[in-house]
């Protein structure tokens, strides 16, 4: 990413953001509310253009002609985009493998194995409608995947998913990068970031203030330490004084 700019209004959401993403690394992006995580990751993958800059993915530039010829390298799961929901979660990765053009029996077979990956099996002839948070979010990982990516962008995976299917996600990220593909996502959680990924981004004010390998980000600190660090120590704690239980 080169001079990447975003404005809303009077609003600079983005401000002539540069980084670089190793092929191969997983890779964290961390930053507070507000911070441009959401716009960078957007105007990186193709759903949001950017008022100035450049992205290239594997040397295809995003935003270059022809438009959409980066498409068919990334695997991208957006925060909060609206999926088909009154198709059933098998139907919304058919349709998935089917807009990338794959082959219907390739699709099939590779819906089949993630339905089973995910644990949406039982789920996978249920409207996505009626989903929980957290199937809707495995579904949508599902269709991300179904096309075999080789660099993946996932905005907050892990939001409202239970431990056991945060598990099995992982678990599919890991083998992922192991096999030489490159993991990009957000997370507020900066433990996760700790314990899966192996370079981290501090991103504020649309600005990136620290970039590495995890270990040389945080500077022999915990993460959050530095984190909160670079943003110039935590907000002040208000007294609330009136929030007090009675012992009366």
């Amino acid at each position: 990413m080169r001079g990447l700019v975003k404005r809303f209004g009077a609003t600079v959401a983005v401000a002539g953001l540069d980084l670089d993403i190793p092929a191969g690394s997983f890779y964290g992006v961390v930053g507070p509310n507000g911070a441009g995580k959401t716009t960078t990751l957007s105007m990186a993958t193709g759903l949001l253009v950017p008022d100035e800059g450049s992205v290239l993915v594997h040397g295809v530039d995003v935003w270059g002609r022809p438009r959409g010829a980066a498409a068919s390298l990334l695997g991208v799961l957006p925060d909060g985009l609206r999926l088909f929901d009154r198709l059933t979660g098998a139907e919304l990765i058919s349709y998935a493998g089917m807009l990338r053009g794959m082959d219907r029996e390739v699709v099939a077979e590779r819906r089949d194995d993630l339905l089973q990956a995910l644990d949406l099996v039982g789920a996978g002839s249920t409207l996505v409608a009626d989903y929980s948070a957290g199937m809707t979010k495995k579904v949508a990982l599902a269709c991300a995947l179904v096309h075999a990516p080789r660099l993946l962008v996932l905005d907050e995976p892990f939001e409202a998913v239970d431990p056991v299917s945060a598990g099995a996600i992982r678990g599919i990220l890991q083998r992922f990068v192991e096999a030489g593909g490159t993991v990009v996502l957000s997370s507020h959680v900066m433990a996760l970031v700790e314990r899966l990924c192996d370079h981290v981004a501090v991103v504020a004010g649309g600005r990136v203030l620290a970039a590495g390998t995890v270990d040389e980000v945080r500077g022999g600190q915990d993460l959050e330490e530095r984190f909160v660090g670079l943003l110039g120590g935590g907000l002040e704690h208000a007294e609330l004084t009136w929030l007090r239980p009675s012992s009366g």
